[in-house]
């Protein structure tokens, strides 16, 4: 995908570069007026530059305000089918919202990307996506086949009778993110892949099992229980972790403001047998 990543400031044109590293044909443009703009083009009006850029390219990513955004592409809008997807991310790398052309134009995945070499939260707002309720943390062992995960994952919904056209997001931990076998099966799938910062995961006040493998091998209590449940917003456990073929696999769902179902459940942190918290029960 042809990108263009466009800023207006200092702190968003230290954002911009830490995308371009990850992100294959991305150019990054800043406005003129920010000092060192070393391996950026400058521009003197953002409106004018994305005029000039919009026809050219598969996608648009602002490190700006939502506003300036709107504001710079609303009067060239033609079709979800001909405009470039469009993904604005704050200054701060926190947020990355996919902001047009989410399913047609592939906003909704670049969004995924972006969040995932930011360590951001993606923000998707697509009707058929929020539809989705389900997300399948993963954990493996370095250099596991894409077939093999496939099996685990279609094996934990299997165990809950739940269809993998309800999953929303595979997710695992970010010190996972070159393993090749992940990125398979996510594509073979058709699911995106969220990758969980390490320290999120360290920070997380929720309660999950912890495995001294995995803490001696990365240096974190667990990989696929807290991976689906931070991947997500008012998530529950629907699945502890489990093994299948050498592959440790999670799921939760997410609850709606409209659910009728109490507090997300919390699990002990025991490594032995897992079981829902006095509360819960």
């Amino acid at each position: 995908m042809k990108l263009s990543i466009l800023t207006l400031s200092a702190e968003g044109l230290a954002v911009a570069r830490r995308l371009a590293e990850v992100l294959p044909e991305s150019a990054i443009f800043v406005h003129r007026g920010v000092e060192d703009p070393a391996g950026a083009k400058t521009f003197a009006g953002i409106a004018a530059q994305t005029r000039r850029l919009f026809p050219q390219v598969e996608g648009l990513i602002y490190v700006a305000p939502c506003g300036v955004a709107v504001r710079a592409i609303a009067p060239l809008l033609v079709s979800k089918r001909e405009d470039p997807a469009v993904v604005v991310v704050d200054v701060r790398g926190r947020f990355a919202v996919s902001l047009l052309c989410g399913h047609e134009g592939g906003a909704n995945d670049l969004a995924l990307e972006v969040a995932n070499a930011l360590g951001a939260e993606p923000i998707v707002t697509t009707t058929t996506e929020a539809q989705k309720t389900l997300i399948v943390g993963l954990g493996c062992r370095r250099g596991c086949p894409s077939a093999r995960i496939e099996a685990a994952v279609r094996g934990a919904l299997d165990r809950l009778g739940r269809p993998l056209a309800q999953v929303r997001l595979l997710a695992s931990v970010d010190r996972k993110a070159g393993e090749p076998g992940l990125r398979e099966a996510a594509r073979s799938l058709g699911i995106p892949l969220r990758f969980i910062a390490s320290d999120e995961i360290r920070a997380s006040a929720r309660r999950f099992r912890s495995s001294a493998v995995v803490q001696r091998a990365l240096g974190l209590p667990a990989v696929a229980e807290p991976a689906c449940l931070l991947a997500g917003r008012r998530t529950r456990l629907l699945l502890p972790r489990n093994i299948i073929d050498g592959v440790t696999v999670a799921v939760a769902e997410e609850g709606s403001w409209s659910s009728a179902s109490g507090p997300a459940e919390s699990w002990t942190g025991r490594t032995g047998p897992s079981r829902p918290s006095e509360k819960a029960r």
